[in-house]
């Protein structure tokens, strides 16, 4: 008997949930989750090794880890709720790239090292200020694709 793919089914609890991961959505997993990977362990080391050098970088460093894992576990979990948390991350993301990028340029002595978001993500091929603003863009279409059918 050939085997089938089974959609999801609308159960009596809600709606079917949806992997928000799927299709072009699977690039945005993976980046979040290279990105997760990076900042979680390039902050990690620094925490640990190098605290007294920049304490504000790396703290900023381990909280952009901690907002790139949790858009990661939303995109993967799927479902309106992840979504909107998945939003929300999105846009804090956003602003914290754009309020540290702009910081690192205007007072760069607070800054003896970087950041994942410095400078606008720089150091990262400015993939950083790219990533939350394709996120919200997909999260916004994929609500707007759930909403049409």
């Amino acid at each position: 008997m050939p085997e089938t793919t089974r959609t999801p089914q609308p159960t009596e609890t809600g709606p079917a949930r949806r992997s928000l991961g799927t299709g072009p959505g699977r690039l945005l997993v993976a980046l979040y989750g290279i990105f997760t990977v990076a900042a979680a362990s390039r902050s990690l080391y620094q925490l640990i090794a190098q605290f007294d050098r920049a304490p504000l970088a790396y703290g900023l460093s381990a909280g952009s880890a901690l907002v790139y894992g949790f858009i990661t576990f939303s995109l993967v979990r799927g479902g309106e709720g992840a979504r909107r948390a998945a939003f929300a991350c999105c846009a804090l993301e956003l602003l914290g790239v754009l309020g540290i990028g702009t910081w690192t340029l205007l007072d760069p002595a607070a800054f003896p090292d970087a950041t994942v978001w410095s400078d606008y993500g720089m150091g990262y091929l400015f993939i950083p200020i790219f990533l939350p603003v394709t996120g919200l863009l997909w999260l916004r279409r994929s609500r707007t694709e759930r909403t049409a059918a």
